[in-house]
């Protein structure tokens, strides 16, 4: 198991509290030492501040740019390398979502297109398919929607990207990866009973001693520590992926029958371990930051209907999907619809990160450059 991120959110009044920043990046590395003395390896350290529409009000919209990168600049002087701005939830902030992904290259954002209080904001979900279309053809490959996602009935406290954002008094989060350990359950396991119980076990003792080192840095550095998100974060090594663990239980690869009742079980059991939860703490199943999910994409075994309805019963909505370059904004806004209608219906957290790829259609390759991702064939929307 590894620490996949350790995100330290703060509120900001102005973009020139950038002590703030610098108080939270020091901690970061703390931490991060802390993690590494006690054996674990820590991946990436990240900052979330509240939606940005708070500390840049009042601002034209170049003013907004201007400070933005102000910001970037600041970040990169620190080495802070994974920096979100938070969420904006209004149509015309969410319109100048392209401009500021086209001029950073570490800001990661999001739009808010429902929650539970006032239900589906039809607009923005509107405002945010044309954004990542726009995205799409305004960056090399579609690769800027990777810090870009729209989201409905998330909570402050995710700490990952790019749905993460922060309210309140500075605290901390953590973000695990830990398919091994699913792996690990499953590997002995002849049945989802068995498997349930070996991950419940597996989990617990797991997730206690990671815990326990939080607290301790809490203290320590007299910080809140807002929980763990539980969520399985994916692995790009074979050996980890949670779609080939899925086919030591199933009678057949990841999508096939039996891949929605593993996939409530997960659920099921990392939203009930015994430690402080937070964010998501559901199973993300990203396509393309997962060698296996991309190898089952590439055979057809599962489509994005499929992935909304697993959604239902675990995730975290639809991450790193590839669909085709030429897709109209109406059929993006009715699948972040789609997405906003589950997570109002369940009351769930649900986020959709969409790559349109420039110039290619259904069951093409991707190409990315990206150290994150891996290249799969590009899913139909029908």
């Amino acid at each position: 198991m590894k620490i996949r991120t350790i995100t330290t959110g703060i509120s900001l009044q102005s973009p020139n509290e950038t002590e703030k920043i610098k108080q939270a990046a020091e901690f970061n590395q703390q931490a991060k030492l802390f993690f590494e003395q006690q054996g674990y390896e820590v991946q990436t350290t990240r900052i979330a501040t509240n939606t940005w529409q708070e500390y840049l009000k009042g601002l034209s919209n170049n003013e907004i740019i201007s400070e933005i990168q102000i910001l970037e600049r600041f970040c990169q002087n620190l080495n802070i390398g994974l920096f979100n701005i938070g969420y904006t939830s209004q149509p015309e902030t969410i319109a100048l979502i392209p401009e500021i992904n086209k001029s950073t290259s570490l800001i990661y954002c999001s739009s808010k297109i429902g929650d539970g209080e006032t239900g589906i904001n039809f607009e923005n979900a509107w405002e945010s398919a044309k954004v990542i279309k726009r995205i799409s053809q305004e960056s090399e490959k579609g690769y800027g929607n990777f810090r870009f996602c729209a989201w409905a009935n998330c909570k402050p406290g995710i700490p990952f990207f790019p749905t993460a954002y922060h309210e309140g008094n500075t605290s901390f989060a953590i973000g695990l990866e830990c398919c091994d350990l699913v792996m690990q359950a499953f590997a002995n396991a002849n049945n989802i009973q068995t498997a349930e119980k070996n991950l419940q076990l597996l989990l617990e003792e797991a997730l206690h001693k990671v815990a326990a080192i939080a607290e301790n840095i809490s203290d320590k550095f007299n910080l809140e520590y807002h929980g763990i998100d539980t969520s399985l974060a994916p692995s790009l090594e074979a050996e980890n992926s949670i779609a080939f663990a899925y086919e030591k239980l199933i009678n057949g690869k990841f999508g096939n029958p039996g891949t929605l009742a593993i996939s409530g079980m997960l659920t099921r059991v990392i939203k009930n371990v015994s430690v402080k939860i937070c964010g998501y703490s559901g199973l993300m199943l990203p396509v393309c930051e997962d060698i296996g999910l991309a190898a089952r994409a590439n055979e057809h075994t599962y489509n994005i209907t499929n992935l909304l309805l697993y959604s239902a019963v675990c995730g975290c909505g639809l991450d790193t999907v590839p669909i085709p370059g030429d897709i109209s904004i109406d059929k993006i806004a009715a699948i972040l619809i789609d997405i906003a209608t589950l997570a109002m219906k369940l009351n769930k957290p649900l986020s959709a990160r969409l790559f349109p790829i420039p110039g290619k259609k259904a069951g093409e390759m991707t190409t990315f450059n990206s150290p994150y991702l891996v290249d799969c064939k590009i899913l139909a929307v029908d």
